[in-house]
C-alpha cells in the first residue's frame, strides 16, 4: 500500500513553498499526496503580494470530501490564516487515527505575516493537543513561548514548555552550526548539521515538516522520522538550483529522500 499523505497549507504561486513544496516532497518519498488548500497567495521569493481567503465552510468541505476517500496515513498542517481556519481543521481532524504534523506557519521567509495572532492563540489551545510534533522556527518559537531564545539552553527551556512533542529547529540562530531540537516526554535529543553558506532558502520548514510527516506515514518512528526528513533537507540544500533572488527555492528530488 502507498501511503496517503495529506497537507492543509497555503499555496505558494511560485511553487517554492506552501502546498506545492509539499505535494512535491510527498512524491518524493513515494508517497501520495492529497491537498487542503487554507489560502491563495500570490508571491514569488522576494515576497508575498497578495492573500485570498477562501471561506472556513469551503475548507471544511475540502477535508472532509477528501479525507472520505483518501484516509491520510499522516497529516501535515501549514499556514492556517486565521481562526475560522483553525477550528475547521480541528473539529474535522478530531478523533483522525493518523500521525499530525503542525509546523505553525506566520511569518514568511520574505517576512509578510501570514497568520492572525488569534489564530496562532487558537492553533495552541485546539492543535497542539493533535500534534504528534509540532515544527517552529526560533522567531516562531519566541511568539508561541513568549520568550527570548538566545541559546541552546533557551531551545531546551522553550521546547519544555509546549507541552506537546516538539522539533525546534535553530537553523536561525549565527555560526557554523544549524542545529534542531527534537523534545517529547522527558526525552530531549540535538540534531546537529554544520551550516551551509547558501543565505535564506524559500520552503525549507514547508519542506522539513512534510518530510516527517512523510517518514511518520511510512512507519518510522518520531526520532527517525526527524533525523531522516534533516539529512534529506540538508541533502536538498547542497544541491539548490540559482534561481530565485534573494530567496531561492529548493529542488524537490524524486526518488531520492533519505
Amino acid at each position: 500500500m502507498i501511503p496517503i499523505v495529506l497537507t492543509i497549507a497555503g499555496s505558494d504561486s511560485s511553487g517554492g513553498a506552501g502546498i506545492q513544496a509539499d505535494l512535491k516532497t510527498i512524491a518524493a518519498h513515494g508517497c501520495y499526496g492529497t491537498s487542503v488548500i487554507t489560502a491563495l497567495t500570490a508571491q514569488n521569493t522576494r515576497g508575498v503580494t497578495a492573500v485570498h481567503t477562501p471561506p472556513a465552510e469551503f475548507l471544511a468541505e475540502q477535508l472532509r470530501t477528501t479525507i472520505s476517500d483518501f484516509p491520510p496515513a499522516a497529516v501535515k498542517i501549514g499556514m492556517l490564516p486565521n481562526t475560522e481556519c483553525v477550528h475547521a481543521v480541528a473539529e474535522t481532524l478530531a478523533g483522525l487515527p493518523c500521525p499530525v504534523v503542525l509546523d505553525p506557519v506566520m511569518v514568511a521567509t520574505s517576512g509578510a505575516r501570514l497568520s492572525e495572532n488569534k489564530a496562532v492563540l487558537a492553533m495552541k489551545e485546539m492543535l497542539f493537543p493533535l500534534a504528534a510534533v509540532v515544527t517552529p522556527n526560533l522567531h516562531e518559537a519566541e511568539a508561541l513561548c513568549d520568550m527570548q531564545i538566545t541559546s541552546e539552553a533557551d531551545m531546551e527551556h522553550a521546547a519544555k514548555s509546549f507541552g506537546c512533542p516538539v522539533l525546534l529547529k535553530g537553523g536561525h540562530f549565527g555560526g557554523n552550526e544549524a542545529n534542531d531540537l527534537l523534545c517529547f516526554d522527558e526525552t530531549t535529543i540535538w540534531l546537529r548539521a554544520k551550516r551551509l553558506s547558501i543565505g535564506d532558502t524559500h520552503g525549507t520548514g514547508c519542506t522539513l515538516s512534510t518530510a516527517v510527516a512523510c517518514n511518520l506515514a511510512l512507519g518510522y518512528d518520531l526520532i527517525e522520522s526527524t533525523r531522516q526528513a534533516k539529512l534529506w533537507l540538508t541533502s536538498l540544500l547542497k544541491n539548490k538550483p540559482d534561481f530565485g533572488v534573494p530567496n531561492g527555492p529548493l529542488m524537490h528530488k524524486l526518488g531520492e529522500p533519505i
